[in-house]
């Protein structure tokens, strides 16, 4: 039985080691430009495009076909997407699991709905991994992933929402001020999968101090983590530093965001997923 993990681009993963993966592109339109979100993408030229553009600039989902390409000939797919209370990514893989099943009698698509994006998906996906290699049976490995996904969460510092704002995703009186003299907003993914601003920090140290404060409520105690930064590995390494401190150890990795994140996360921004 062949088993495959399909992610739409927004979890900053282009593989996986010891299992069938795929990463599906959303897309950004920046004027008559379409990038979709590859590992061909030039990441400092595209960011440079969204400074630069003073027009409108959107995102897409992936369409259908697109992920039913990414799916392959597996027999079992696990198939993890942004959250569908803000892109149309998982009904766009709900019609292509159900195209595939009918085009593929025997075959099975599993999706689910991270209510998330980044580093919250890419701890999905890395669960999915280890109970593929542990053998377990496909039934089996989504009840634990559905079980797993209640006990993650995502938090993020962003330095600018101006992305968000030109979306209609918030509002411009949120928009307003943030980035300038090293405003950041704090904010989580709520349970329903929308935005959740706890809060606006002067600069990278408080922030972070905020961020950690919601980790403990939630209940972390050193279980893995996932950060994900847009050009300030400087945050994200103190965060790192700030977690060995609390805890003695690191249970995690450090990446720069794709560009479907680097788009709503803007440079200065840091992403954390973890496990409570």
């Amino acid at each position: 039985m062949k088993m495959r993990i399909v992610a739409d681009s927004s979890a900053n993963l282009l593989e996986m080691k010891d299992v069938e993966f795929a990463s599906v592109p959303l897309h950004i339109i920046v004027g008559e430009r379409d990038y979709a979100d590859t590992a061909e993408i030039d990441l400092a030229a595209f960011q440079q495009h969204l400074r630069d553009y003073k027009g409108k600039t959107t995102t897409a989902a992936p369409s259908p076909g697109e992920w039913e390409e990414a799916f392959g000939d597996a027999d079992v797919i696990f198939c993890l997407t942004l959250t569908g209370a803000m892109s149309g990514t998982h009904n766009s893989a709900v019609i292509a699991g159900e195209s595939y099943e009918s085009e593929h009698p025997g075959a099975k698509v599993y999706v689910l709905d991270s209510l998330s994006t980044g580093p919250e998906i890419y701890l999905l996906a890395e669960k999915t991994r280890e109970l593929i290699l542990a053998g377990m049976e496909p039934e089996k490995i989504y009840e634990e992933i559905r079980a797993y996904h209640q006990t993650t969460h995502l938090y993020f510092s962003l330095a600018s929402v101006d992305n968000f704002a030109k979306n209609g995703r918030v509002s411009h009186v949120i928009a307003k001020g943030i980035g300038l003299m090293g405003i950041r907003i704090v904010g989580t993914a709520s349970p329903e999968g929308t935005l959740d601003f706890k809060g606006k920090c002067r600069g990278d140290k408080k922030a972070l101090a905020l961020i950690l404060e919601k980790m403990k409520e939630l209940g972390y105690k050193g279980g893995r983590v996932v950060i994900a930064h847009n050009q300030n590995e400087e945050a994200a390494l103190q965060l790192k530093m700030r977690i060995e401190e609390l805890f003695g150890f690191f249970n995690g990795v450090i990446h720069p965001e794709r560009a479907l994140c680097c788009y709503y996360a803007e440079p200065g921004s840091v992403m954390v997923g973890f496990e409570a």
